[in-house]
């Protein structure tokens, strides 16, 4: 029986070796891809493993992320002995290698069960190049959305006796996967919305669930919430209100879902669209399945979560400002996205005649293996740039090679002792010097720009390649403070301002 059940799944297996060489294969260069969030979590993760602090590398308490992320890396860095950032790249690897696998057991066990979308499903999440990103990337994501995928199982493997145990190892999952990233609200209202569908409960006991489910789901996220506050007396981190109106949402959603079909530009005018009628026709699917009383399946739960993430990120995304959405923000949906707009397929092949059976299955199998052929195009123009300088981001040549790195390096003497080093990336400054500094004030937040500019001395590192509109300019500072340029590189300055 056993031996049987390992053979069902050896086609996961399989392909989950092949997304672990995909990973490495983009990662061989220059190793995992580094942004400005990467240094935050790493430095964390560091501080977590040596000191048990929850600093970072500006020595200030990590706020503006939840803090599970780092402390996953805590735990590999205290076993393995290496480093985040040099292990990351084999972290990703398995991340994305166990992803594959679940995914393909999770279809394993959908009601209309065909080998033949499994396998395509799984081609296409390997293929994925909006995934591929992500797991090329030292970032929370790649452990949240396999984190997305236990809930997943957990809440089918409560569908199976709805008993109280089984409901609290879902809100486990759904607990952790708040402190991973501060979008893992959306598995909790994924769950309620579950539960409040359940044809199967009566409604006492529907009511009593759904408020232990999110009781115990919410627990820890309060809990990091509080800590926040006494550290910092700031829950999130600061937080800007949006700038982008819903349908501006709306439309890079939309063109994101446009890269992810690696359609041209030309459909870019249609994404708000697309998007509507996405997020619309998965909410018809969900309700018109609850009506027929056909609720509880892995289907549905993939297809819950897909409309609770997808309303999360446009609907945020116009009350509280971030970066513009992308790729990395809607990427832990790819899945579920996928199967929520594919998996009613095999079950239309199925009712339908002989002949018209084998028609449909036809079209349906060259229309996904298209699909996949103009993603797999997508990935290789990606790999044949960047197999010759590394992922984009602080580990690829533009810094490896940097005159301006080296300077800095060999030369930290030039900074005294007590004045303080402020600079337009300080996550920069300490990666490649180990240095610690301070972020050039935003242009919003005025109390922080005066007193910046109260200071009567302080170094100035300025990186001349970043252009990051919402810090305080070079100019802007020159209208205000005298600056001594006191040593370079080609694409760097240090000033030293002294009143």
């Amino acid at each position: 029986m056993n031996a049987k059940r390992y053979l069902k799944n050896l086609d996961s297996i399989i392909a989950a070796i092949i997304g672990f060489y995909a990973i490495y294969l983009y990662t061989n260069y220059s190793g995992v891809g580094i942004s400005p969030d990467s240094i935050m979590y790493a430095s964390t993760a560091t501080n977590i493993q040596a000191h048990g602090s929850l600093l970072t590398f500006n020595k200030t308490p990590l706020v503006f992320f939840p803090v599970f992320y780092p402390f996953f890396l805590s735990v590999i860095q205290f076993i393995s002995r290496v480093d985040p950032i040099s292990a990351g790249a084999t972290i990703n690897s398995f991340l994305f290698a166990i992803v594959i696998f679940t995914s393909g057991w999770i279809m394993e066990k959908f009601a209309t069960h065909s080998r033949i979308y499994k396998w395509l499903i799984l081609l296409a999440i390997i293929l994925s190049p909006g995934l591929l990103e992500i797991y090329t990337y030292l970032w929370s994501e790649t452990l949240f959305i396999f984190e997305i995928l236990l809930f997943v199982i957990a809440y089918w493997h409560y569908l199976q006796s709805h008993l109280t145990k089984a409901l609290i190892w879902v809100a486990l999952v759904a607990a952790i996967s708040c402190i991973t990233r501060y979008a893992g609200v959306t598995i909790i209202g994924a769950g309620g919305l579950m539960l409040l569908l359940d044809n199967q409960l009566p409604i006492r006991k529907k009511i009593s669930q759904i408020l232990l489910f999110g009781f115990l789901s919410i627990s820890l996220l309060v809990g990091n919430l509080i800590l926040n506050k006494l550290s910092t007396n700031l829950s999130t981190g600061t937080r800007e209100p949006s700038i982008t109106p819903f349908i501006d949402n709306l439309r890079y959603f939309g063109t994101v879902l446009c890269d992810w079909a690696s359609l041209n530009k030309d459909t870019y005018p249609y994404a708000p669209l697309l998007t509507s009628v996405i997020l619309l026709s998965l909410i018809g699917i969900l309700l018109w399945k609850a009506y027929k009383g056909r609720i509880n399946s892995y289907e549905n739960i993939v297809i819950a979560f897909a409309i609770v993430y997808g309303l999360f990120i446009v609907i945020s995304a116009s009350i509280s400002r971030y970066e513009r959405i992308n790729n990395r923000l809607i990427a832990p949906m790819f899945i579920p996205l996928l199967i929520g707009i594919t998996s009613w397929v095999p079950d239309v092949i199925k009712l339908a005649k002989t002949k018209a059976k084998y028609v449909l299955a036809v079209v349906a199998i060259l229309l996904m293996l298209a699909f996949e052929y103009s993603t797999y195009q997508t990935d290789w123009q990606r790999y044949e740039d960047e197999g010759d300088y590394g992922v984009p981001g602080y580990s690829d040549d533009d810094w490896n090679k940097s005159e301006f790195v080296v300077y800095l390096r060999q030369h930290k003497d030039i900074f005294k002792p007590g004045v303080p080093i402020y600079t337009d990336a300080d996550e920069a400054v300490y990666l490649f010097t180990g240095m610690s500094s301070f972020l050039i004030p935003h242009k919003f937040f005025k109390a922080d720009v005066q007193k910046f500019y109260a200071h009567k001395h302080f170094y100035l590192i300025w990186f001349g390649n970043l252009y990051n509109t919402e810090l305080l300019s070079l100019p802007d500072i020159m209208k205000n403070k005298k600056l001594i340029k006191i040593g370079g590189a080609k694409e760097g300055t240090v000033y030293y301002c002294e009143e």
